[in-house]
């Protein structure tokens, strides 16, 4: 009788091409099938809730396989951590209703992206340095402007292959602290490359480079010519999934 197995992951996306099992570079996804085979002596396909990119981390990434193995839960997230490399962590594992997929069963993911305002060391692998001001009231004001559900296809990359550009935020607002500059943005579904030409635009609007009142304009465009640079993907954390 097959199982289905939820997990809850952390990992450093930093040496990762992505999420998502690829030709060529070490993913996460594969990484995890390769431990879940030694465990259960089984190939079990794993579904993420987000297909991060490369160079993006996860404190809350949200996984699923199926499995007629018996392993209990916890002794599985137990060997999985022994099995695993130290940039990718299962904080746990349970099991759920057959139906339960990571991916369409997700109402919303929840994403943050840090910005460091003063040097630093320890956090360098983790933010995007910028050292110059930025006008926060005006990055919120366009932040705010994207709630409720619209058009990104501005924000998307070109060569997406989706069936529409349509997505709910949900919350979408900046917040300042003595070494950080914080985005948070929640939605029901995101594109390829989204928050982060999202961030890079409201960067540009920050620094005084687009005018606050373009913002609506460019998400109106459709064209991602029209959208500023995609922040750096070391800055990006998939935070948590909602269910």
């Amino acid at each position: 009788m097959k199982r289905n197995i939820k997990l809850t992951i952390e990992y450093d996306g930093t040496d990762f091409v992505g999420w998502q099992r690829q030709p060529n570079g070490r993913t996460v996804q594969e990484e995890l099938e390769k431990a879940i085979a030694v465990i259960t002596r089984e190939q079990c396909a794993v579904t993420g809730a987000g297909r991060t990119d490369s160079g993006v981390h996860a404190r809350g990434q949200v996984a699923n396989f199926m499995t007629t193995s018996t392993v209990g839960a916890q002794e599985l997230s137990r060997s999985l951590n022994g099995l695993l490399p130290e940039d990718i962590v299962v904080h746990s594992a349970e099991q759920v209703e057959e139906g339960f997929s990571a991916r369409y069963s997700a109402v919303s993911r929840h994403y943050r992206y840090f910005i460091a305002v003063r040097p630093t060391a320890l956090e360098r692998k983790y933010t995007w340095e910028l050292h110059y001001a930025l006008d926060v009231d005006a990055m919120n004001h366009a932040a705010s402007s994207i709630l409720g559900t619209h058009d990104f296809q501005a924000f998307c990359k070109a060569e997406s292959e989706v069936d529409h550009h349509l997505c709910n935020v949900m919350e979408s607002c900046w917040q300042r602290t003595d070494r950080h500059m914080i985005y948070s943005v929640q939605a029901n579904r995101f594109l390829h490359g989204m928050v982060r030409a999202l961030v890079g635009t409201m960067v540009n609007i920050g620094r005084g480079y687009t005018p606050v009142e373009d913002f609506q304009s460019i998400l109106a465009s459709r064209r991602r010519s029209q959208a500023g640079q995609a922040a750096p993907s070391k800055g990006l954390f998939l935070e948590r999934v909602t269910y």
